[in-house]
């Protein structure tokens, strides 16, 4: 998810009951709610560095206790004030797993079970910004201040302040859990539907769907076919979706340069990540009888607008001259 939802969210585990457990608990919890994004910093190291070690051992369950603690050491120097130890490291734990949680209904997924198994896991279910998650949040932000404009006992204003600001993070936790479980709901409907067509006489080998961050009953779906991958969208119930409107993208034809181009380094780290990776194959004019491979990864953007590209420039003799991984929107050639 993206920081703001994070930091929301560990903001209201504090109100929730959370702050209850040590002193310095609501500094301790932004903290820590955001703590597993802490891999930002290699970026330094570039977009392809960045793609191996996002969401990697900052996102995996052996990596809890050590990152819970992290948010409790900061916050426990720069205040210098006394915590409660274990409370605080408790405390903080609950938000690192909340985050976990979060990234892990999201489409890019995490690395769970790191150091032990580097199988990406994600659960489709919603966007990275979520609007109706937004939506719900900035209520729960807005709900204590506006009960206190409304209160008609100045005196008791604080009381009420921290009354209604605890019944609005309860209210906006629920909320999260019971719109993650409609989600996942949608979803596996979503999916059904896809799988249960035919397109152009090819029967699926495998479907995804992909949430809109604005609908939850719309979905961007892809299906996968021995020869193509074809994408459209399913809007629930799904009682007019038709497979022959969706966008065909055919496999390439066999081709050593494929092979090639898949033995460097950037392809390697690119396929660990990549679900549904798409490639095409075109000849470029430099250098003389040379081929351009690319790879992208279907989950985002399409081969007219891909989001995560990787390329290699080979030599008319099938050797890479050089590779080149983007990272975001990229623009078609």
């Amino acid at each position: 998810m993206d920081p703001l939802t994070h930091t929301a969210t560990g903001l209201f585990l504090s109100r929730a009951g959370l702050n209850r457990w040590t002193p310095l608990a609501t500094p301790i919890l932004l903290l820590a709610a955001n703590a597993p994004d802490i891999d930002i910093v290699t970026l330094a190291g570039g977009p392809l560095n960045y793609l191996h070690y996002h969401r990697h051992l900052t996102h995996a369950l052996a990596a809890v206790p050590v990152m819970a603690l992290l948010p409790v050491l900061l916050v426990r120097a720069l205040a210098r004030k006394p915590v409660r130890w274990l409370g605080a490291w408790l405390a903080s734990a609950v938000a690192v797993l909340v985050h976990l949680l979060l990234d892990l209904t999201n489409v890019y997924g995490i690395r769970l079970w790191l150091p032990f198994s580097a199988q990406w896991l994600q659960g489709d279910l919603t966007a990275i910004v979520d609007l109706w998650i937004w939506a719900i949040f900035l209520l729960a932000l807005a709900g204590p201040f506006i009960a206190r404009l409304v209160g008609s006992e100045i005196a008791s204003g604080a009381a009420r302040e921290h009354h209604h600001g605890r019944g609005f993070a309860i209210f906006a936790l629920l909320f999260l859990l019971l719109y993650t479980g409609v989600r996942i709901a949608l979803h596996s409907r979503a999916v059904a539907v896809l799988d249960a067509r035919v397109y152009q006489e090819e029967a699926p080998l495998r479907v995804a769907a992909f949430p809109d961050p604005a609908n939850p009953w719309r979905w961007r779906g892809l299906v996968e076919t021995r020869g193509f991958f074809a994408a459209e969208d399913v809007s629930l119930p799904a009682t007019d979706f038709d497979p022959t409107r969706a966008s065909i993208f055919h496999k390439p034809e066999a081709d050593r340069a494929l092979d090639e181009a898949r033995r460097s380094h950037a392809f390697q780290e690119f396929l660990r990540f990549a679900q549904f990776p798409y490639w095409r194959v075109s000849p470029v004019p430099d250098p003389e009888g040379g081929k351009l491979v690319q790879v992208m990864d279907l989950r985002f953007g399409t081969p007219r607008a891909p989001a995560f590209l990787v390329s290699a420039v080979l030599s008319a003799r099938l050797q890479v001259v050089d590779t080149n991984f983007q990272w975001g929107a990229v623009r078609p050639r």
